[in-house]
């Protein structure tokens, strides 16, 4: 299976099952590049300005980055070493982890859906669970030897964060801070550590192509040193210039649902270049399968009637995967 992975060999020539049609390509001559999403720094000691703060951004943005979000240094340092490491391991070592069954809680795979897709995306991917850990870690690499305490670790204190979150959004909404965290139900969590390898033709793939989170909060921590996160904006692509020691959160459609539209679940993609490797770790928070989505009751009005009908994660989550990653927003086929 190894010889599905990019991250096995180097790529001289672009295959052609990674050519996008013209009209599909990223026009990485056109990407925005000097602006920046919003900031919110954490520690700021006014909450109220916190919270208005995250809530302007869900607002315009959809995305924003967080300083002082209180997750070592040293420890996201060692998340990022661990993820090159792996991506580094011999071809047979990966093989072991290979699989294109997106039903798999725990994989090693390329592209977003193998067996669906005609076009492929220029990324691997590992593919962790990740709650309860003590349920999943087992079976996590046990190569390099430290991967699954420092995974471990970055997860719990991701899932805090998330938490954290969840109260302020909550707030700048007008509910009560524990809203989102117990309408969302004991949340499952996973991850996908993505390797993005030198692409001998940018232009014409995609790492990952326009897409939404169909999850409720997504915690992204970027490559400091090699961009390739954009986001749609004001109807043009922004690339996203990560700030030092920042991580960048993501509005999922789930969020989306239950604002009743107010907050937004924003179109973003991941572009390649031609001379270096990128590396991204994305944590998705996810509601329980079986809980009930929908529109907050107190944000249902006569004046502000409700734009999503109920359904539940699992039908929502089925739906997603049963489609291309870049048709239209999922959440649409949900409207009242």
């Amino acid at each position: 299976m190894a010889e599905h992975l990019l991250s096995t060999a180097t790529h001289r020539t672009m295959p052609g099952s990674y050519v996008r049609p013209e009209s599909q390509r990223p026009r990485l001559g056109e990407v925005v590049s000097g602006a920046r999403i919003p900031v919110v720094d954490l520690a700021c000691p006014d909450r109220a300005a916190v919270v208005a703060a995250i809530g302007a951004a869900c607002r315009s943005h959809g995305f924003f980055q967080v300083l002082n979000h209180g997750i070592d240094a040293g420890l996201i340092a060692g998340v990022m070493a661990v993820a090159r490491e792996f991506f580094r391991l011999p071809a047979e070592e990966k093989a072991k982890l290979y699989s294109d069954d997106p039903a798999k809680k725990i994989r090693l795979s390329t592209s977003f859906n193998v067996r669906k897709e005609t076009v492929h995306n220029w990324r691997d991917y590992l593919r962790l669970h990740c709650h309860p850990l003590d349920q999943f870690v087992p079976d996590w690499p046990s190569n390099p030897p430290d991967f699954k305490e420092t995974m471990s670790s970055y997860c719990k204190e991701v899932r805090e964060l998330g938490f954290r979150l969840y109260a302020a959004i909550s707030e700048s909404l007008g509910l009560e801070p524990s809203y989102m965290k117990e309408t969302l139900g004991e949340q499952e969590q996973h991850m996908a550590v993505n390797f993005y390898p030198p692409c001998p033709s940018p232009e014409l793939t995609y790492g990952l192509p326009a897409h939404t989170d169909p999850n409720a909060l997504t915690i992204l921590l970027m490559d400091q040193d090699v961009a390739g996160l954009q986001v749609q904006h004001a109807g043009k692509w922004v690339a996203v210039n990560p700030q030092p020691r920042a991580l960048i959160i993501n509005i999922g459609d789930q969020l989306q649902a239950l604002s009743n539209g107010q907050y937004r679940s924003v179109w973003h993609r991941a572009v390649v270049n031609s001379d270096r490797e990128r590396l991204s770790v994305a944590s998705f928070l996810c509601p329980c399968n079986d809980v009930e989505l929908g529109p907050a009751r107190k944000l249902v009005t006569e004046e502000t009637p409700a734009v999503y009908r109920n359904y539940t994660y699992d039908e929502y989550y089925k739906k997603f995967w049963s489609r291309n990653l870049d048709q239209e927003h999922c959440l649409e086929l949900f409207r009242t």
